[in-house]
C-alpha cells in the first residue's frame, strides 16, 4: 500500500479513536467504570500504536520540518 493511501485510511481512525479518548475521559464519572476500562484504557493502547505509524508514515516531513541541519553562518 502507497504511503498517501495508508494516512488517507489511517488519518480518519486517528481522529476516531482521540476522539474516544477525549469522550470517555471526559465521561469517566457518567459511564460504568467496566465500560470506561475499555473503551478508555484499550483505546489508549490502540491510539499509542495508530500514533506511532501516524509518525513513521510522516518521518519524511518532520526530518525536513523540524531536524534540518542548522546552516552555517557566512564570514
Amino acid at each position: 500500500m502507497k504511503r498517501t493511501t495508508a494516512l488517507k485510511v489511517l488519518n480518519p481512525i486517528l481522529a476516531v479513536v482521540v476522539a474516544n479518548q477525549i469522550v470517555t475521559g471526559l465521561a469517566q464519572g457518567l459511564i460504568p467504570y467496566e465500560t470506561y476500562e475499555v473503551l478508555h484504557g484499550g483505546g489508549g493502547i490502540i491510539a499509542t500504536a495508530v500514533i506511532v505509524l501516524h509518525v513513521v508514515l510522516n518521518w519524511n516531513w518532520v526530518k525536513a520540518t523540524y531536524l534540518r541541519k542548522a546552516r552555517p553562518a557566512k564570514a
